[in-house]
């Protein structure tokens, strides 16, 4: 019966997920295979760093899930999400630490199949420390993402 329930949820992904539009219904037994994921540029993270949307809409009301690719050394400034978040760690080491600034010593490492809770509004930020990671971010949309400095956000500097 576990097995029913994490399905539960999903469609099948014809073709090729999308990272900017929505993923499968939430609503609909289905599927998403690695091979068929699209990474893209998401303008509130740095330009390397990539997003998948795997289920529902990020963008409007209703469960989500997207996968984040960080490149090796990369780091993400302090940030706070309006949802409650879980990150599930599927490759690489996630390294995350929590406050209002970036600081080297706060961050912990989690190793992949980690699950990490990161209630809404706390701020945090992370960092690819020991080369790319991805995580795969399970909530309730709509996702959203503010920068506790302005001036970090790459949306402020998009042309």
């Amino acid at each position: 019966m576990i097995i029913l329930h994490a399905a539960v949820g999903l469609m099948a992904c014809t073709g090729t997920c999308s990272a900017q539009g929505a993923g499968l219904p939430s609503n609909a037994f289905g599927s998403v295979l690695q091979e068929g994921i699209q990474w893209a540029p998401f303008a509130a993270f740095p330009a390397q760093a990539r997003l998948a949307v795997l289920v529902g809409d990020p963008k409007s009301p209703g469960p989500y899930v997207v996968r984040v690719k960080v490149p090796a050394d990369l780091r993400l400034m302090p940030h706070t999400h309006p949802e409650d978040r879980v990150y599930t760690v599927i490759s690489g080491v996630f390294y995350i630490g929590l406050g209002p600034k970036f600081e080297e010593s706060k961050l912990i490492a989690y190793a992949p199949g980690s699950v990490v809770v990161l209630p809404a509004h706390t701020p945090h930020f992370h960092r690819a420390k020991s080369g790319e990671y991805v995580t795969q971010v399970t909530g309730y949309g709509p996702l959203g993402i503010e920068y506790v400095e302005a001036t970090d956000d790459p949306r402020k500097h998009a042309p």
